[in-house]
């Protein structure tokens, strides 16, 4: 899914994300420096843009020119700050569905020792598309085939079978699909705009890749990227990525209750939301007074006060049941039970005051609030967990190195222990 002319790069050592969301659109370009003194390279971040989003609904496209728009002036105004022309972006994926399941791949070695050619050639088998899914699967598009796990003559827990001598190799693959109609009008959609799509991560892998530690990768942790459309979910295991899902319930739908509830518009629910909203109904709440102008007679000067717990009471049942959706995911699907009780929440909408109780409260596990770690020239504003997947895509950008040939799809063969090697690129502990 690349597009037709010949494939255009930035120029070496400058990377660009470009988050496409239902809210936002923001594209970041860095710069890798050389810290002579640590000896190791660093991103540093030389270039933001951000605009509102329009035409993208729940994660995709759905007016292919007003998108379009929206990202050439994102893209366009973090070129301006940056001083650099950018022509290749890697984007995150959060609409079409993302799914995620195991394959075990097998190849024979016939004894003898397992060296590059045997690994690849048996991870290639995982990186084919028609060889993983079945017919039920047929018009979805495979977006990641990450190895996590790896077996020699039946035996299991090899990290690296390299060196190893064996009859038989397998492989546990995770695949990550997607539907292939948004997909395609994601990538087309940023082609309008003029820029080659480098490659594609679903966002909450990149934003596990911006807010997490090694230690919690290697332990078992869930991010939950809480964004304006969808609410997605990454689970991490041994230092990969296990499972993704997705959720279809974000931050507009507590925007559009608040706007129901307290008769008043999407603008104004939007700024009671960020200005007086809370994920807990406190007793203090009765007591303090908020404006709200009725939807409709805002030039007549109608506003009514209402206390804050009535605003806090539509707030909260609505993120309840968000959460209470992730939790039903992740135990539907098993991968609960080696996920951890460790869960980060990220993306713009996990910002609300009590978010983090509340999960705690329906998820019964440790939470905190993730933001971009290690990333150097970031403004207090454009830190926190709102940036985390923009963040993660610069460092998965910087580990596949846009200097080199690109596919939309990740490169199996490159795949495994990721975390390992951004930490060390990024100069993680």
């Amino acid at each position: 899914m690349t597009s037709s002319k010949q494939p255009r790069r930035n120029r070496e050592g400058v990377y660009a994300a470009l988050d496409v969301g239902s809210s936002k659109v923001c594209c970041m370009i860095a710069r890798l420096r050389h810290d002579d003194t640590l000896g190791a390279h660093h991103l540093e971040v030389v270039g933001i843009g951000q605009q509102l989003s329009r035409g993208v609904k729940a994660g995709g496209v759905i007016e292919m020119e007003t998108a379009a728009r929206a990202i050439e002036a994102a893209v366009a105004s973090a070129e301006r700050m940056a001083g650099e022309t950018v022509q290749q972006v890697v984007v995150n994926l959060s609409g079409g569905y993302p799914a995620s399941r195991l394959i075990e791949v097998e190849e024979w070695i016939g004894g003898r020792e397992v060296g590059e050619v045997e690994l690849r050639r048996t991870l290639q088998k995982g990186h084919s598309l028609e060889g993983l899914l079945g017919a039920p699967e047929k018009g979805r598009q495979l977006v990641h085939s990450i190895p996590t796990g790896y077996g020699i003559d039946g035996g299991r827990g090899i990290r690296d079978p390299r060196g190893l001598f064996a009859d038989r190799m397998s492989v546990t693959m995770h695949i990550v699909t997607a539907a292939s109609g948004p997909l395609r009008n994601l990538v087309t959609c940023v082609q309008r705009s003029g820029f080659d799509v480098g490659a594609l991560v679903v966002s909450p892998f990149a934003a596990g890749l911006a807010a997490l530690v090694a230690d919690e990768t290697e332990l078992g942790v869930t991010v939950i990227d809480m964004g304006a459309g969808t609410t997605s979910i990454a689970v991490f295991v041994e230092g990969n990525l296990t499972h993704v899902d997705v959720v279809p319930v974000g931050g507009q739908h507590v925007t559009s209750d608040i706007a129901r509830g307290l008769s008043t518009s999407l603008a104004h629910a939007e700024r009671l939301k960020t200005l007086y909203g809370h994920a807990t109904v406190t007793l203090v709440d009765e007591r303090d007074l908020i404006d709200v102008p009725q939807v409709g007679e805002e030039e007549q000067g109608h506003i009514q006060q209402v206390p804050r717990s009535l605003l806090n009471g539509v707030i909260r049942p609505r993120l309840e049941e968000t959460f209470e959706l992730v939790r039903s995911r992740l135990e539907a699907s098993g991968i609960d039970r080696v996920a951890g009780r460790r869960v980060v929440l990220t993306g713009g909408a996990s910002q609300l005051p009590g978010m983090t109780d509340l999960a705690s409260l329906v998820l019964d596990k440790q939470v905190r609030v993730g933001r971009p770690i290690h990333l150097r020239g970031l403004a207090e504003a454009t830190s926190g967990p709102a940036s985390a997947v923009t963040a993660g895509l610069l460092a998965y950008a910087l580990e596949k190195d846009l200097s080199e040939p690109l596919v939309t799809v990740s490169e199996p063969e490159r795949a495994p222990r990721l975390f390992d090697r951004v930490g060390r690129w990024l100069g993680r502990p």
